[in-house]
């Protein structure tokens, strides 16, 4: 069973790397663009059976290490 999170900043919180790059895009050329924000995606390998506890352990894994809860969200999908 695989887990996919995904992690991205909160409405309102500045992105300097988001910013950094929709700059170098607008320099290479690519316009168009209102606004990039740059998140991380995560996958995990479980050795769990049961998609309700593999939710379980990923989310405490998100709440303890993987995100910072106070200026990101996070998103889990379970692949059996």
């Amino acid at each position: 069973m695989k887990a996919k999170v995904h992690v991205t900043l909160k409405n309102g919180v500045l992105d300097p790397e988001g910013k950094a790059v929709q700059h170098a895009l607008e320099a290479l050329g690519f316009g168009g663009i209102n606004e990039i924000r740059k998140g991380k995606f995560i996958e995990i390998d479980l050795l769990e059976d049961d998609s309700a506890k593999a939710h379980q352990h990923i989310d405490a894994m998100c709440r303890q290490l993987l995100a910072n809860t106070v200026i990101e969200n996070y998103s889990i999908d379970i692949v059996e």
